[in-house]
C-alpha cells in the first residue's frame, strides 16, 4: 500500500473496533441521563443535623448494598436475581403503575421457563420485551453455571455474545442496561427499540437466535401480539419461544391476524399458571409456548393448570417461597410439561374450538338448603313480604327476645309469645 492507502486501512480498522465502544458509551450515556433525574425526598441541603446525619446513613447503607450486591453476583452462589428488577418492584410500591404496561416476571417462572423451554448453554437467547431484564440475566446464570462458573472462558462468551434484549421504554431500558453491565456484561446486547417495528425485525433476524423467552406488555395499545407475531416472523425456523400472555389473548385477538400467524408457526404448549401469580394487577397468565416456522394446520396443543405454586402473599412484600415448596412443585411440572402428561389437568385441545388451556366448569348443584331457600323468598314474594325487612325483624326478635337452651347436639330456641 502507499501511505494514503495505508492511513485509511488503519483508520477503518479502528472505526470498526471503537463502534461497539461507541455504542457501549451510549448506554452509558443514557444511565448518566437517567440517573440525572432521579430526586431524592430529602433535604441533602437543609440545616439540620439530624436531617444530614440521616442522608449521610441513606447513602452509607447504599453504598454498602451495592458493594455487597455486586460481590454476590460475581461469586458461583449467584443464581440469577434480578437486581435491577427488584429494585424497580420495590421503588413501584411507591408510585403509579408503569405507564408503558411493564409486569415484572418473577423470577421462579423465569427459572421455570428456561427449564421447560430446555435452554442449554449453548443457546442464543432474546426476550424482545426485556424489561429489566430478568429472563436475561435468569438464563446467563442458568447456562454459566452449566458451563462450570462465572471464570470460564465460556461464561465470558455467554455473557457477551448469547443474551439479546430489546426495550422501548426509556428508563426500563437504562435499567435492563444496569443489570447487564453490574453482571460484567461488556458488549450488552440491548436495544432500544419498539419490538413491534421493522427495524427491530431485522436486528432480531441478524443475531442467529435459538431460544426466546418473554412476558410482553398485555394492553392491545402497546401492541402485544404484534410483537409476537414480529418476533415469531424474526428468529429463524424451529425455534422456541414462549410467551407470558393473559389466559384468553388469543382468543380475542382479531381472527386474521391469527391465521397469518398459525400460517407459519405453531402452537405446542399452554401452561396456565396460578391465578394470584401477578400479585396486584388482578390479571390471570398462561405461557404459551410455540415452534416457528412449522404451521398449524389444525394440529393440538398440549394445555395443563399449574393451580399453586407453593408461594404466599406476605404482608406489605408481596408473594414468597416462605416454606421452600416451590422446588419441589417446580421438578415436578417440569416433568408433567416435558412428558405432556402426569397430571390430572393434562388436556389435548383443537386450535379450531380454543387457544387456551379449558378450565372445568363444575356441574349444577342444589342442596336441599338452597331450595328450601329460594322457595321460601318465591312464597314471600307472592304474599307480597319484603324478605330483607322480615329477616332483619326475625334476626331481632331471635337474638334479643328468644331462650336458647340444648346439648352438644341439639340447640333449642324458644321464643315467647305476645
Amino acid at each position: 500500500m502507499d501511505y494514503s492507502e495505508f492511513h485509511n486501512a488503519i483508520l477503518n480498522c479502528l472505526n470498526k473496533e471503537l463502534l461497539r465502544d461507541k455504542h457501549q458509551n451510549q448506554k452509558l450515556s443514557l444511565l448518566a441521563d437517567v440517573f440525572s433525574e432521579i430526586r431524592m425526598n430529602l433535604n441533602v441541603n437543609s440545616e439540620d443535623e439530624k436531617e444530614q446525619e440521616h442522608v449521610k446513613d441513606l447513602i452509607s447503607n447504599f453504598i454498602d448494598w451495592v458493594t455487597e450486591i455486586s460481590d454476590c453476583l460475581n461469586s458461583d452462589a449467584w443464581r440469577g436475581e434480578d437486581v435491577m428488577g427488584i429494585f424497580f418492584n420495590e421503588f413501584n410500591r411507591y408510585k403509579k403503575k408503569s405507564e408503558s404496561g411493564q409486569v415484572f416476571t418473577p423470577e421462579h417462572i423465569t427459572d421455570f421457563i428456561y427449564r421447560i423451554l430446555e435452554v442449554n448453554q449453548d443457546d442464543r437467547v432474546l426476550d424482545a420485551t426485556c424489561g429489566s431484564g430478568g429472563f436475561l440475566v435468569k438464563a446467563m446464570a442458568n447456562m454459566i453455571d452449566e458451563a462450570g462458573g462465572v471464570n470460564t472462558e465460556k461464561a465470558r462468551e455467554i455473557k457477551q455474545n448469547q443474551l439479546f434484549g430489546i426495550e422501548f421504554d426509556r428508563e426500563i431500558y437504562a435499567l435492563a442496561c444496569a443489570n447487564m453491565l453490574i453482571h460484567k456484561d461488556g458488549k450488552t446486547n440491548l436495544e432500544q427499540l419498539d419490538a413491534r417495528s421493522e427495524e427491530a425485525g431485522k436486528w432480531i433476524g441478524r443475531q442467529n437466535i435459538t431460544k426466546v423467552l418473554m412476558n410482553p406488555p398485555y394492553e392491545k395499545k402497546y401492541g402485544c401480539m404484534d410483537i409476537v407475531e414480529n418476533v415469531l416472523d424474526s428468529v429463524p425456523p424451529h425455534t422456541s419461544c414462549a410467551f407470558i400472555l393473559p389466559d384468553k389473548k388469543l382468543e380475542k385477538t382479531g381472527k386474521k391476524q391469527m391465521a397469518r400467524i398459525f400460517e407459519h408457526h405453531r402452537l405446542r404448549k399452554v401452561v396456565k399458571l396460578p391465578e394470584d401469580l401477578f400479585f396486584g394487577i388482578g390479571m390471570t397468565t398462561s405461557i404459551f409456548v410455540f415452534e416457528t416456522g412449522v404451521p398449524q394446520s389444525g394440529h393440538e396443543f398440549f394445555t395443563c393448570w399449574m393451580k399453586d405454586d407453593g408461594l404466599e402473599t406476605v404482608k406489605n412484600k408481596g408473594r414468597h417461597d416462605v416454606h421452600d415448596r416451590w422446588p419441589e412443585i417446580e421438578r415436578y411440572w417440569i416433568d408433567v410439561v416435558s412428558k405432556q402428561s402426569g397430571d390430572d389437568t393434562c388436556v389435548w385441545e383443537s386450535p379450531d374450538e380454543c387457544l387456551s388451556y379449558q378450565v372445568p366448569v363444575k356441574p349444577f348443584e342444589i342442596s336441599e338448603e338452597d331450595f328450601r331457600k329460594t322457595a321460601m323468598d318465591y312464597l314471600m314474594y307472592k304474599k307480597g313480604i319484603d324478605a330483607k325487612a322480615f329477616s332483619g325483624q326475625l334476626f331481632d326478635r331471635i337474638m334479643y327476645s328468644a331462650t336458647i337452651d340444648g346439648d352438644e347436639d341439639n340447640v333449642i330456641i324458644s321464643l315467647r309469645k305476645r
